[in-house]
């Protein structure tokens, strides 16, 4: 089986949900609390390549600093929404697992199970 990333906040339910998951099928899952350990520009630019997603598709609005930062401002080009992101992790919409044959913003929760082996998703 090969490796599995999840980008993770411990305090976040659903986040918990998909690493329990991720461990109960027996994968090796590397995890990194985002929040302490934020992605590099590049991380971030090459993460959305592989999830196939905008930066405002992966933006938290919930419980974040989103409306204080502007960050539903349109003219916001994605350059700029990805230095907010980095500056600012907590607006990362969260959980996101990489996996060998892809990866997946696992909302809702039960969207893991469609990353595990011998899954048809």
């Amino acid at each position: 089986m090969g490796d599995y990333t999840i980008w993770h906040n411990p305090k976040c339910s659903t986040s918990r949900f998909v690493l329990q998951a991720l461990r109960d099928a027996g994968v090796h899952v590397t995890v990194r609390d985002y929040q302490k350990e934020p992605p590099s520009e590049a991380e971030l630019t090459d993460a959305l390549a592989v999830l196939g997603m905008s930066p405002r598709d992966l933006l938290r609005r919930r419980n974040t600093p989103y409306d204080e930062l502007g960050l539903g401002d349109p003219a916001l080009s994605d350059q700029a929404l990805i230095a907010a992101m980095v500056a600012h992790p907590v607006v990362i919409e969260r959980p996101v697992v990489f996996c060998p044959t892809g990866a997946r913003l696992c909302r809702p929760k039960e969207t893991v199970f469609d990353l595990l082996p011998g899954s048809a998703g």
